[in-house]
């Protein structure tokens, strides 16, 4: 792990090779979850909260991607609400909103930038 100067620390999540193109993994990282998305076809990694807001169900990270737009979005496979992963807001105009994650690909090797404060364990794929 490494701190950077907006004192965030840079956690190795794993190989580009272990994630699924166009789709989604979860990382746990301390007692947190967070999905980590690979759009293939434009080579742009995104990353949130695997909870859904709207019910605490860690789902995201097996959502559908898409865009609307060109906004890239994942939509919650139980509920269908639709999330900005540049913004984090819930696309349907509903109260909803979910936290982001700077994702760092490095020499082959993914990395998520987090507050100190999540890391209690490293992280791991599931």
């Amino acid at each position: 792990m490494q701190t950077n100067q907006n004192t965030k620390e840079k956690v190795f999540i794993g190989p580009v090779t272990d994630f699924e193109k166009e789709g989604g993994v979860s990382a746990k990282i301390g007692s947190k979850q967070i999905a980590i998305f690979y759009f293939e076809s434009k080579d742009e990694w995104y990353a949130c909260d695997n909870a859904c807001p709207h019910t605490g169900d860690m789902v995201l990270s097996r959502g559908l991607l898409g865009d609307s737009n060109g906004e890239p979005k994942v939509v919650c496979p139980l509920h269908k609400r639709n999330f900005s992963l540049q913004t984090g807001e819930c696309l349907s105009d509903e109260n909803y909103k979910v936290n982001l994650y700077q994702v760092i690909v490095e020499n082959g090797s993914v990395y998520i930038e987090v507050d100190p404060s999540l890391l209690q364990s490293p992280g791991l794929l599931s």
